[in-house]
């Protein structure tokens, strides 16, 4: 059985929010806008996609 990924999409931008929601974003690989990133369903990305859950938008596969 393969493991599950996350789709990931920045939704909404990081400006006007704390230093540390932008760094979570870049650290989950969002540059701009609209990119989606993949990334393994562990409990790391989980935690961070719940910091930035406002700002995000995320598909399970």
């Amino acid at each position: 059985m393969a493991d599950k990924t996350l789709k990931i999409t920045l939704v909404k931008s990081s400006i006007g929010y704390s230093q540390r929601q932008k760094d979570t974003v870049r650290a989950l690989g969002l540059r701009r806008l609209g990119q989606t990133v993949e990334h393994n369903d562990t409990a790391v990305i989980r935690g961070m996609v719940h910091k930035v859950a406002h700002l995000v938008k995320v598909e399970e596969e």
